[in-house]
């Protein structure tokens, strides 16, 4: 094993669907599951393929209700193949006698390589490899081989490929009562000799996927004349191919696969795409140096190394792959946003929520079209938007918790508790905080790339409708002399509403009218910095009126915060009044506790009476906004906001928190690390283990956490180092922990390419040559000029920081 690869050693059918989510290749075009090429879905194994934005919408009836989801489809498993010798059975890995078993994962070019050997029946040993990328550079070629040989044994080889669309989406166990079969067939065909082409439809969305199959067969460089059998059933269609080997030699299958779709831009259909470019491509080697190419270049741009840490640096990189596999170059013409569950499997039906929130920081300072072209996605469905706003009675854009296709909301309005086995209500819908990360993508997008045309012909507006939607929601509340939000659902998730009302949602919570107050304050100074024409054009489109503003700073001035009155900021109104948990009882008794609110369900209680969250919610405050930011936001709000503050409520939140999201490692290694570095690199360790050790208990293996894999590393790119692009400036202000060595990243801010070296005594920024401008670079209390070619050196102590205070001396806080 190196720090460039994920290994398994041995086979156990139980790891099975853990290996598959985690050995997942991909383009951010398509991706496909590390299933084994012969496997099928049965318990064990899931062979998964999907495009990015292939949705399909189907109503089922469960417990008296009819209920519509829309699911990103599973696609036809196009590396599906396997072997047999001499008429036996066809080879299973789950029934062979295995002698040796490796899999392993290339992290530098994303190829996936699976060797094993076993003796069959009648005594005769075979060794075996099998190979599969999807191609980075040509995002429309998938390639899998694989490599026979006979080690003690001659005879007849038999190899079978097919493209199998008799697939349905039944990966997720809770979902299996819901509708779940997707696709319809249009045709089979054999474009020549040699391929078949499968085309399939969506029972609904009505699009097109048409896949087309080369398979051939070597020994050597040689091109084997295989006997040659076409296979046709319904759904699916392939070949049989055969061919003699003796003793000691190696045959080889090698598949090509093209695949279109009907959302693709530039084609005629995508049947006659798929079979026009099959023959074009050439086989495993040529289209694997133009991959590797790609990925090069894109690791050119995502390097950050951790010195001497080299567990953290292996999984830090599978983390930045599946990022990449996901959303990468290839993503941006799809008009699609970042689905939470990747391209990796079923949960959460494919659905784009507020995720982006974590990963956009990485795409920022590496490749900010692709940031721009995913911030488009919401754009497009700011019409939608406005729709769901007016229908809800307000005003502005309300962006829906969970988006598919069209921008809709595709919350499930029933969910499924698998300790109970009841069906409940499922008020998600009313976490319009999802408002607050497009207004805080657009508006941090733009201060890392100055992106003027897209504030002027895009994010402007995007500010402008959420700003609206907010002042729209927020009410008058005489008694306090100040603004109120009532009726929502902060990101802690698990309070819904107040005992008794449990899906009301509750009222002034405190992330969500403090964030409101900043996306405000965001979209006047969006206002304020376009020229005076597109100013007025954009007022005069969505007929912005001088009395609207007035209200808008009327409110960013007046809107109520709640406060305990020991000074921690209360969660929302009435949380101090919730009980308190007994904590250890349900640890005792249960063990694993992070969803919480299953276990009081199944036993007849309701989580909503205590004051228990499932993640970070008031301290997402201190995730999203330094303390820079959020101390005049406070003060211009007429709230004081002393030094004490920030661990008051991580002390508080911290002893009341669950973590059953997998962001809330992240999260609270982000907040504590201001004041307890030790305690925040343990949350950090134990976001790195998010999804490779299945934290979650096994919901990794129905699609990756893709925000809490991005905000993994994020916490080393701007947690640890500070780094804020704000104020039209690049900040630092590190809080380096001496024991993760030495951090070394590549990052561009607006088109400067920067390389960044950190340790616990000092920070180095070395500008490429080039005809950039100087810029201007701020370390702690020092402001230097950084010319293109050059290097500038910063001391990484700060006296503030380093003597003791009682923020920093005071006890740690221990997670439950």
């Amino acid at each position: 094993m190196d720090q460039w690869t994920l290994c398994y050693e041995g086979y156990t059918p139980d790891d099975e669907p853990l290996r598959e989510a985690l050995c997942t290749v991909g383009n951010g075009y398509l991706a496909t599951r590390g299933a084994a090429p012969e496997a099928s879905a049965d318990g064990a194994h899931y062979p998964g393929t999907y495009a990015a934005g292939i949705y399909n919408r189907l109503t089922t009836t469960v417990a008296g209700q009819t209920v519509e989801n829309e699911s990103l489809v599973n696609l036809p498993h196009w590396p599906a193949m396997t072997f047999r010798i001499d008429d036996g059975p066809w080879f299973d890995v789950d029934t062979a006698g295995l002698l040796e078993y490796r899999q392993y994962l290339d992290l530098r070019h994303a190829i996936l390589t699976r060797r094993m050997r076993f003796r069959d029946t009648r005594g005769r040993t075979t060794a075996v490899t099998q190979r599969r990328f999807v191609s980075m550079d040509f995002e429309h070629a998938c390639v899998a081989d694989m490599a026979v040989t006979a080690e003690d044994w001659s005879g007849r080889l038999e190899f079978r490929s097919t493209l199998d669309g008799a697939v349905r989406n039944t990966l997720v166990t809770r979902y299996q009562d819901l509708a779940g079969t997707h696709l319809e067939p249009v045709r089979a065909t054999r474009p020549c000799d040699d391929s078949v082409l499968l085309e399939v439809q969506t029972n609904q969305s009505g699009i097109r996927v048409a896949m087309a199959a080369r398979t051939t067969v070597w020994r050597g460089r040689e091109r084997l004349g295989a006997r040659r059998r076409l296979l046709e059933e319904p759904g699916r269609t392939g070949y049989d191919l055969a061919a003699d080997i003796a003793s000691g030699q190696t045959v080889r299958l090698e598949k090509v696969v093209t695949v279109f779709t009907g959302r693709d831009r530039a084609i005629s259909e995508p049947a006659a795409e798929a079979a026009r470019w099959l023959p074009r491509l050439g086989g495993y080697d040529d289209l694997l140096k133009g991959h590797t190419t790609a990925w090069d270049h894109l690791w050119d741009r995502f390097r950050i190394e951790i010195e001497g840490r080299g567990d953290a640096q292996r999984i830090i990189r599978l983390h930045v792959l599946h990022l990449l596999q996901t959303v990468s170059p290839n993503t941006a013409e799809l008009d699609v946003g970042v689905p939470a569950r990747g391209l990796h499997g079923e949960a959460y039906r494919g659905h784009v929520f507020w995720d982006e929130l974590f990963v956009f920081p990485l795409l920022n300072l590496r490749v900010p079209d692709l940031t721009r072209a995913l911030l488009r996605y919401r754009y497009r469905r700011l019409p939608e938007a406005r729709q769901a706003a007016r229908a809800a009675g307000h005003e502005g854009a309300m962006f829906p918790w969970q988006s598919g296709s069209d921008g809709r909301e595709e919350s499930q309005r029933l969910h499924l508790n698998p300790r109970s086995g009841r069906w409940l209500s499922d008020p998600s819908w009313r976490q319009h905080h999802i408002g607050i990360a497009v207004a805080y993508n657009v508006w941090h997008y733009y201060q890392a790339t100055a992106d003027r045309e897209f504030l002027t012909h895009y994010g402007a507006q995007m500010l402008v409708e959420i700003a609206r939607f907010w002042a729209s929601v927020a009410s008058y509340d005489r008694d306090r002399g100040r603004y109120v939000i009532r009726g929502v659902m902060g990101p802690d998730e698990f309070h819904t509403g107040y005992p008794g009302a449990e899906d009301s949602g509750i009222d002034n919570n405190a992330y969500t009218n403090v964030m409101a107050v900043w996306v405000i304050l965001r979209a006047l100074d969006a206002l304020a910095s376009l020229p005076e024409q597109p100013r007025r054009h954009l007022t005069e489109t969505v007929g912005l009126l001088p009395e609207e503003l007035s209200r808008w700073r009327d409110i960013s001035r007046t809107m109520y915060v709640p406060f305990h009155d020991d000074g921690v900021i209360s969660q929302f109104d009435g949380y101090d009044t919730l009980r308190e948990l007994d904590w250890d009882h349900y640890r005792e008794r249960y063990g694993n506790i992070r969803r919480l609110d299953r276990i009081l369900e199944a036993e007849g209680d309701d989580v909503n009476r205590y004051k228990a969250s499932k993640q970070a919610d008031v301290l997402m405050l201190f995730y999203l906004l330094s303390a820079d930011e959020l101390a005049p936001l406070f003060h211009h709000l007429g709230y004081s906001f002393d030094a004490g503050i920030i661990p008051r409520n991580i002390d508080y939140y911290l002893a009341r928190t669950s973590h059953g999201s997998s962001l809330s490692a992240v999260v609270h290694a982000w907040v504590l690390a201001r004041a307890h570095r030790e305690r925040a690199v343990e949350f950090f360790l134990r976001a790195l283990e998010a999804d490779i050790a299945d934290i979650q208990g096994g919901t990794t293996a129905e699609g990756i956490h893709l925000a809490a894999l991005a905000g993994s590393v994020d916490l080393l790119q701007r947690c640890f180092s500070g780094l804020e692009t704000r104020g039209n400036q690049l900040l630092l202000n590190p809080y380096w922990p001496e024991s993760l060595g030495t951090l070394e990243l590549s990052v561009r801010y607006r088109e400067h390419p920067l390389v960044l070296r950190i340790s616990g005594h000092q920070v180095q920024v070395a500008a490429g040559h080039g005809m950039h401008r100087p810029m201007r670079i701020s370390c702690r209390s020092e402001t230097a000029v950084l010319h293109p070619g050059s290097t500038l050196e910063f001391p990484s102590g700060d006296s503030r920081i380093d003597r003791p205070s009682p923020r920093d001396t005071a006890t740690p806080p221990q997670p439950p």
